[in-house]
């Protein structure tokens, strides 16, 4: 286990400029049905107004490839060369 606090879906907070935000942004674009910035807010108790400066962040610093459609969800097209899958998914409970 991580040591953060989690919230009521699991996902621990993890405290600002720590990498465990970008993680679980990610992970959630993956996981979640429909990812939107509100979607992946209520899930991952980031702040909206983050959301999209940690997927710019992904893209431009990690190499993730990620589009958002005119309706605004998300979509992983590649997960670059540098993060492993498995591994970003973990932050979502900690156990990274």
């Amino acid at each position: 286990m991580s040591g953060f606090p989690v919230n009521d879906h699991g996902v621990p907070f993890y405290p600002k400029a720590h990498i465990g935000r970008l993680m679980v942004t990610l992970a959630a674009i993956d996981l979640l049905q429909v990812p939107t910035v509100t979607s992946i807010a209520v899930y991952t108790g980031l702040s909206k107004g983050n959301i999209d400066k940690y997927v710019e962040t992904l893209k431009d610093q990690l190499g993730v490839v990620i589009v958002k459609s005119d309706h605004n969800v998300y979509k992983i097209l590649s997960w670059g060369e540098v993060l492993k899958e498995a591994g970003v998914k973990n932050y979502l409970t900690g156990h990274a």
